[in-house]
């Protein structure tokens, strides 16, 4: 894997912070998508502690307040891509496509030094960048994913079009199991295959629920990793919530040709348990008594001590 410019860190303990900081956000706004920051906080930690390499910054950035939408007329608000660093042939890009996942997003930067501390204050208020459903504004993206299941046609499109100009950085697209129901993802997958785009990896949050109840009673796309073998990419099965399998994955994908994909599996309620008994119905959550309120400050009293 090329050298990094970022330093590497923890990804347990950037996990760790995210489910802090979210878990934080859900009792202060009375609602919040937590049961996508647990399930991804250890995929995030990894790929922003250890994989992804990025400028390294000097100091946090501050999020601007929301200027406008691109439109021909007036100034509007610049990417969110700037909180990954400057373009490089080198560097990577990182791609998110279930923009309901933005609060894990802000959390990860702001964990990891790149969003400026505090920031998740103004999330979901007007006027701010930090939007509940994140665009190409917001901290961390640089597309607007439109519907579900267009961030890795758009992936893929820039992956081809590093590998014609022969940069060496990899395109790494984060997609959430319920996309994997959308028709263009499909056409994307079958596309990276074509064209070999080895220098593109997808990593899956597979969490087997969405907004109606679980995915496998919605619509099955079970199984996955054979999916994926079926249209020639490399597919590597591992435990969303380890990181160690999941940097391996990346590291054994970058040594063969054609697209990767990272199956990750993992849990809406991890880290807390508590949560369980209202699965599969956890696409938002927000405490409906005394009980989920006590049960999420006692969660959040052991995040903040370090205890994932």
């Amino acid at each position: 894997m090329d050298a990094k410019n970022t330093e590497t860190l923890d990804p347990i303990k950037i996990a760790t912070d995210i489910r802090r900081r979210v878990t934080e956000l859900t009792l202060l706004n009375n609602g919040c998508y937590l049961s996508q920051a647990l399930s991804s906080a250890e995929i995030l930690g990894t790929l922003y502690g250890r994989v992804l390499n990025f400028e390294r910054l000097n100091s946090p950035i501050k999020s601007p307040p929301l200027i406008g939408v691109p439109n021909s007329l007036t100034e509007f608000s610049p990417s969110g891509g700037r909180f990954h660093g400057a373009k490089g042939a080198d560097l990577d890009r990182f791609l998110i496509s279930p923009a309901h996942y933005a609060v894990a997003i802000y959390a990860a930067l702001e964990a990891t030094g790149r969003l400026e501390s505090g920031a998740l204050k103004t999330f979901n208020t007007d006027g701010s960048t930090l939007e509940m459903i994140g665009a190409e504004h917001s901290p961390g993206f640089e597309l607007t994913t439109g519907s579900f299941g267009q961030a890795l046609s758009q992936s893929a499109g820039i992956a081809f079009a590093r590998a014609l100009r022969g940069e060496s950085g990899k395109t790494v697209v984060f997609v959430s199991d319920g996309e994997l129901e959308e028709g263009q993802t499909w056409e994307g997958v079958q596309a990276a295959a074509m064209f070999d785009l080895h220098n593109l990896f997808m990593v899956i949050d597979v969490n087997g629920q969405q907004v109606d109840g679980l995915t496998a009673e919605i619509m099955n796309i079970e199984p996955i990793h054979e999916r994926f073998a079926a249209f020639n990419w490399n597919v590597f099965r591992v435990d969303g919530h380890n990181p160690d399998e999941i940097e391996r994955a990346f590291q054994d994908g970058a040594q063969q040709s054609g697209p990767t994909a990272i199956v990750c599996d993992t849990n809406s309620s991890q880290g807390i348990p508590y949560l369980e008994r209202y699965a599969p119905k956890l696409h938002y959550v927000r405490p409906k008594n005394d009980d989920d309120v006590v049960a999420l400050e006692e969660a959040l009293a052991r995040f903040e001590k370090g205890v994932k």
